[in-house]
């Protein structure tokens, strides 16, 4: 079995094993589109008679803001199938979006029905779903939108990008997130106030309270004096009068 970069003269090949293999069919120039475009990014496995037994068709994405890689179609044989023939063809394609146009992801669509797939996608090769896209194809089934990060794929591997500054950087927006993420706690610790300080705050209000209480009752007190010296005053105010009654009755 051998796994080779795909020619124009393979086009029509591709063409027929995907008749052979999947419900989602091409006019043969789209095959010649993605052959011309992207030459170095569709893969064939042919068997020991040169006949081609799966492939994958892929180009770039180009118009978001990250240029990235995109599977257009893949497909092996039923008799060739659980061979790894598919796993190898993705990794060729993967390995060339890298060294070539430094991918630093690739996407594809898969049908919410095809588990087949589906697990080949997420657990032998890692992608992640990120949204389900409601009647994708021609006969409104669903799809899967699936993303297979290429960074670690590609350190892993020792894979050597065009432009490892720029394919090895951090996304700026995770870079942001996550220094809000760590300013976050350290605004919070600083806006907290310290035990220290809430203790100092309780011994005034503790102190306060005491002098509120002591002047309370100093003002209680001068209270009471006040009011017996009144007592007193209106005591001896009232005994002159009682005396003048004395002398009014003696005359």
């Amino acid at each position: 079995m051998n796994i080779r970069c795909a020619q124009v003269a393979d086009l029509m090949n591709m063409q027929h094993c995907n008749l052979l293999c999947l419900p989602e069919n091409y006019q043969l120039k789209y095959y010649m589109y993605h052959g011309l475009s992207w030459p170095q990014l569709s893969y064939i496995a042919e068997d020991d008679k040169q006949r081609i037994v799966g492939y994958v068709l892929a180009k770039m994405e180009e118009d978001d803001d990250e240029p990235h890689g995109h599977i257009t179609s893949l497909a092996v044989q039923r008799e060739y199938r659980r061979l790894g023939l598919a796993q190898k063809l993705m990794n060729q394609t993967a390995r060339a979006m890298v060294e070539i146009y430094n991918c630093r992801y690739v996407s594809l669509h898969v049908r919410v029905s095809n588990r087949a797939a589906y697990h080949l996608y997420s657990v032998v090769l890692g992608f992640k779903t990120t949204e389900t896209e409601p009647k994708y194809y021609a006969d409104g089934e669903d799809a899967y939108a699936m993303r297979r990060d290429l960074v670690d794929w590609a350190r892993q591997l020792d894979i050597k990008p065009p432009h490892p500054v720029k394919f090895f950087q951090v996304d700026r927006r995770h870079r942001r997130q996550g220094k809000e993420n760590q300013s976050a706690p350290a605004a919070a610790i600083e806006a907290a106030p310290s035990v220290q300080a809430v203790t100092d705050d309780v011994s005034r209000m503790q102190v306060t309270d005491a002098a509120d209480t002591d002047q309370h009752k100093d003002s209680a007190a001068a209270g009471g004096k006040t009011a017996e010296a009144s007592k007193e005053n209106t005591t001896a105010s009232d005994q002159p009068s009682a005396t003048k009654k004395k002398h009014k009755k003696r005359k």
